[in-house]
């Protein structure tokens, strides 16, 4: 696969909440860094960070709006849904992500504003 298409298995994995899946297209020393948010590293820390938070929701979308790959660097712009009943909750995100030569991932960096997921998360509490 090229790098895209493995950044797009990846996140289709991911949605389908099928993190074993998922992980098996990253690196074992693979970083996960919600920018607002921090870093958890490795196949375990993305499990661990997901099972919390997409474990809350009925479904999880990524809706790609536009993505570019450089050689081995691949970024996205996106909208992350999330659906619990019959609320949905849109964080705008921009993803970067970087494949090594085995097609691994090694890097999953995303941007996005906390103000938004701190509204989802109180919504989800209260």
């Amino acid at each position: 696969m090229t790098p895209l298409e493995t950044v797009d298995e990846f996140m289709r994995r991911f949605c389908a909440m099928d993190l074993d899946g998922a992980c098996e297209l990253v690196s074992d020393d693979v970083e996960y860094d919600n920018v607002p948010m921090g870093k958890n590293f490795g196949p375990d820390g993305i499990k661990a960070f997901a099972e919390g938070m997409i474990g809350r929701f009925d479904s999880v979308e990524f809706i790609v709006h536009r993505e570019a790959a450089t050689g081995n660097v691949v970024l996205n712009e996106r909208t992350d849904r999330f659906v619990r009943g019959d609320r949905t909750f849109d964080v705008l995100v921009a993803g970067v992500f970087e494949v090594d030569d085995g097609g691994l991932i090694t890097l999953w960096r995303d941007y996005f504003d906390m103000g938004g997921v701190e509204e989802m998360m109180a919504a989800l509490a209260g």
